[in-house]
C-alpha cells in the first residue's frame, strides 16, 4: 500500500514538473513572441527617425563636393585652399556669397550640430539591447551612404534649377536642403519621445515590456540611468576608450574624405563631366551601404565584432592603392566600389564595438564621448589632403587614406588582444569565486562578457 501511495505521490510530482515545465517554455516562448514584436515597433517609430536625421546630416557633408562640381568655388571667389577650409568645418545649408560668409555659417552650424550623433548613439541605447544595437546603428550608417546617393540624385537634379530668380544651380541645392532640414528638425519635436514611457506609439503591455528589458539591461550593465563623476573617471582610465578613439578619427579621416569628395574625384581625377559626377557617386554609395547592412547583421547574429572590421578594410587599401597607380579611368572607377566596402561598415563598426563593450550607462556614455569628439581630428584632416588643385592624381589624400586604413586595421588587432587579455583574466577570477560589489560594477566586473 505503501508502495503505491509513494509510486502515485511521484507520478503526481512527475506531472507538476512536466506541467511546470511546459508552462516556463511557453512564457518563454510568449515572451521571445513579445518582444520581437515590440523590436519591430521600435524599427518602425524610431531607427527610421534617427536615420532621417542623420541622412539629412551627411547629406550637408557632401553638399560641398557637389556645389564645387557646378562652380560655387568660381561665383564666391575662393582661392588657394579656401575651400578646404570651409569643408574642415562644420555642415552648413544657407546660401553664402563670401568665404567670410562661409566661414561663420559653418562655425555656427558645426556648433550646433556637432552633438547630433552622439546623441543618436546614446538614444539607441536606451532603446535596444545591446545584442540588438549593431544592426540599428549600421542603419544610422546606412544613412549616411544613401546621402551620398540621393545627393548626387539632388545634385543632378538641381542642375536643371540653374539660372531660376537668377540663381546659379548649387544655391539652389543650399536651398532645398535647407529646406528638407527645417520641415524634418519640426516633425522631429513631435515623432521623438522623451522615454519608452511617453511613446506614443507603445501600449500599456509594450511599455511594460519595455520596463522588463531596461531592468534587465540595468542588471547586466550595471546601469542606474544617473551619471556621475566617476563614470567619466573610469571612461578616461580605460585604454579601450582611448584605442577605439584613434581608430575613429582615422576611420572618419576616410570617411568624410571619401563622401565629401568624390564627386570632384571623379570628374577631376577620372575625367568625367559634371553631369557623370553628380550620378557616378550613386551605385558607389548604394554599394556601400549595402555591404554595411549585410555585415551588420552577421554581426549582430553571431556577436562577432571584430571579424567584419578586420575582413573590410585590406578592400579599402587595395582600392587607393590603385587609385595611387596610372591605370585607365575605368580601373580608377572600379576601385571606388573597393573603398566603399569598409568606408561606412568601419565607421560605424567601430562604435558599435565600442558601445557594446561599456558598462555602466555613464561610462557608455563617457566613452562614447570621447570616441566621437576626437571624431571631429578626422573632419579638419580630410578637409586638407584634398587640397583643391590637387588633381587629379589627389596623391595626398588618397596615400594618406590608405595610411589611415591600415592603421584602423593594425588597431582593430590591437584591440582584440585587450579584449582577449581581459577575458582570461576574468576566466581566472571567476574561478577563484570572486565577487565583485553591486556599487561597483563595470564592463570589468568577471561575469561581464565583451563581444569580440
Amino acid at each position: 500500500m505503501s508502495n503505491n501511495n509513494s509510486n502515485s505521490k511521484l507520478e503526481i510530482e512527475s506531472r507538476h514538473s512536466v506541467q511546470n515545465g511546459y508552462s516556463s517554455q511557453e512564457e518563454d516562448s510568449e515572451r521571445r513572441h513579445m518582444e520581437r514584436a515590440l523590436v519591430r515597433r521600435l524599427d518602425y517609430f524610431i531607427a527610421p527617425v534617427m536615420m532621417l536625421l542623420n541622412l539629412i546630416s551627411y547629406l550637408d557633408r557632401g553638399n560641398i563636393g557637389f556645389a564645387a562640381t557646378q562652380g560655387m568655388a568660381r561665383d564666391i571667389h575662393l582661392e588657394g585652399n579656401q575651400l578646404n577650409v570651409r569643408i574642415q568645418d562644420f555642415p552648413s545649408k544657407a546660401p553664402l556669397y563670401s568665404f567670410g560668409g562661409l566661414v561663420v555659417t559653418r562655425i555656427l552650424l558645426g556648433f550646433f550640430e556637432g552633438c547630433l550623433f552622439p546623441s543618436i548613439t546614446l538614444f539607441m541605447c536606451n532603446w535596444y539591447k545591446r545584442e540588438e544595437l549593431g544592426l540599428r546603428i549600421a542603419l544610422i550608417f546606412v544613412a549616411s551612404a544613401l546621402a551620398g546617393a540621393f545627393g548626387g540624385l539632388l545634385a543632378w537634379a538641381v542642375l536643371r534649377l540653374d539660372g531660376v530668380s537668377n540663381m546659379p544651380g548649387w544655391r539652389w541645392l543650399y536651398i532645398i536642403e535647407g529646406i528638407i532640414t527645417v520641415v524634418w528638425a519640426c516633425l522631429c519635436v513631435v515623432l521623438v519621445p522623451r522615454n519608452y514611457d511617453t511613446a506614443y506609439f507603445l501600449n500599456d503591455e509594450q511599455k511594460a515590456l519595455m520596463r522588463k528589458r531596461a531592468e534587465e539591461m540595468d542588471a547586466y550593465s550595471g546601469g542606474s540611468g544617473h551619471y556621475t563623476r566617476k563614470d567619466v573617471k573610469e571612461a578616461a582610465k580605460d585604454v579601450k576608450s582611448w584605442v577605439h578613439a584613434v581608430i575613429q578619427v582615422t576611420v572618419v579621416t576616410v570617411l568624410y574624405g571619401f563622401s565629401t569628395f568624390l564627386p570632384i574625384i571623379i570628374k577631376d581625377g577620372f575625367h568625367f563631366s559634371t553631369v557623370q559626377a553628380q550620378y557616378l557617386v550613386i551605385p558607389v554609395n548604394l554599394w556601400g551601404g549595402l555591404v554595411y547592412a549585410i555585415g551588420a547583421v552577421l554581426s549582430d547574429r553571431y556577436g562577432a565584432r571584430f571579424l567584419p572590421l578586420a575582413i573590410c578594410a585590406p578592400f579599402g587599401i587595395i582600392g587607393y592603392a590603385i587609385l595611387l597607380c596610372d591605370v585607365p579611368s575605368g580601373v580608377r572607377y572600379f576601385a571606388t566600389y573597393l573603398i566603399a566596402i569598409p568606408c561606412f561598415l568601419c565607421t560605424g563598426g567601430n562604435i558599435t564595438w565600442l558601445s557594446v563593450n561599456c558598462a555602466p550607462d555613464g561610462k557608455r556614455a563617457a566613452s562614447l564621448g570621447i570616441q566621437l569628439s576626437l571624431t571631429n581630428i578626422g573632419g579638419v584632416i580630410a578637409g586638407q589632403i584634398y587640397q583643391s588643385g590637387a588633381g587629379p592624381a589627389f596623391t595626398l589624400g588618397h596615400a594618406w587614406s590608405l595610411g589611415s586604413l591600415s592603421i584602423a586595421w593594425l588597431g582593430w588587432w590591437f584591440a582584440r588582444g585587450i579584449y582577449k587579455r581581459r577575458h582570461a583574466f576574468k576566466d581566472k577570477i571567476l574561478a577563484e569565486g570572486t565577487v565583485m560589489p553591486e556599487c561597483d560594477y563595470t564592463d570589468r566586473a568577471p561575469d561581464f562578457k565583451y563581444q569580440i
